[in-house]
């Protein structure tokens, strides 16, 4: 048993008297003073309602809601990749017209990459987002504060953009606004979510200014799903685990927005000596400098990107053998 879960099973009367003999006993009376313990109180607290509270510096916070470098990219010539990098405005017009490229081009899987996408609570734009692929008339998500008359639903209202398979990629930075679209498209649009666990964030916060560029954020509101409840605070587990290194991913996304993604997918090959060659009175292997500029550093694989490509294949060859 952890020791919070020894605190959670104390008696009021157990409680009290724990905190007389901490004031009473410690041998440093300057730590267990009133001023330290309404310290301890405010840690306390913020650590067991993480992350519905959160202590921060508006300089943090002005780092963590910067978008992402939008990309749009068809991977083997039959998976369209979307990597929206913020749940916003702009994002969701350039997510329209990919998707009708995408429609044209007659591709009939989806990954939908939400690593990237900057944190927001902006629930109105991520409803948008997943009208693009969850049927009209569905009930999306609705966004609850504790009075039940305080109740805000969204629901799909739109002719879905794109109906094909579609997956979905996470990881533990996913939060707020993208991962309830995760969520919501799991439930609503038969999305395959591949990553790691989510945030968790899925609340709008209220912002209290504390002085000196602190900030209190407390949540004020969560999102509930019709049929799974809140994403808070457990967050959104995926339906395949795979992680990659963080600094391995920012490295692979920075790359990726200048060659492509396909280039962390898949082993390219070398270009070899071979007949043709010969009649032509060529050698490819004189070129290996330029081949080695166009693939990606050794190593370096979105092993992520990866599975959610071995899981687009595994569904489309079963499913084209079951017709």
């Amino acid at each position: 048993m952890t020791e919070r879960e020894m605190i959670d099973i104390l008696s009021e009367t157990q409680v009290e008297q724990a905190i007389t003999s901490l004031r009473s006993n410690f041998l440093d009376s300057n730590k267990t003073a009133d001023k330290e313990l309404r310290r301890a109180t405010l840690e306390g607290m913020i650590l067991r309602l993480s992350p519905g509270a959160a202590l921060a510096h508006e300089d943090d916070l002005n780092v963590a809601i910067q978008p992402g470098k939008f990309l749009a990219e068809i991977i083997d010539d039959r998976i369209g990749y979307l990597r929206p990098g913020a749940i916003d405005a702009e994002s969701l017009a350039q997510i329209d017209a990919a998707l009708s490229s995408f429609t044209e081009k007659s591709l009939k899987a989806l990954i939908l990459d939400l690593r990237d996408v900057a944190a927001s609570s902006d629930f109105e734009k991520a409803a948008d987002f997943a009208r693009r692929f969850c049927e009209k008339g569905k009930l999306l998500f609705s966004v609850q504060k504790p009075s039940a008359k305080q109740e805000r639903i969204f629901t799909s209202n739109l002719d879905p953009a794109f109906t094909g398979v579609l997956v979905v990629l996470t990881d533990d930075d996913t939060s707020g606004a993208a991962e309830v679209l995760a969520a919501t498209l799991r439930l609503n649009a038969n999305a395959m979510i591949v990553g790691t666990r989510t945030s968790g964030e899925a609340v709008e916060f209220q912002d209290t200014p504390l002085g000196d560029g602190k900030i209190l954020r407390v949540a004020v509101a969560q999102v509930v799903l019709p049929s799974s409840g809140a994403i808070y605070p457990d967050g959104v587990t995926p339906d395949i685990v795979a992680g990659l290194d963080p600094e391995k991913q920012a490295e692979i996304f920075k790359l990726s927005t200048e060659k492509g993604v396909s280039q962390f997918v898949f082993e390219p090959e070398r270009p070899r000596m071979n007949e043709a060659a010969l009649v032509a009175n060529t050698n490819p292997e004189i070129d290996a400098e330029v081949f080695e500029s166009r693939t990606a550093p050794p190593g370096l694989k979105d092993v992520v990107l990866q599975r959610a490509v071995d899981l687009v294949t595994a569904i489309r060859f079963y499913g084209d053998r079951a017709k």
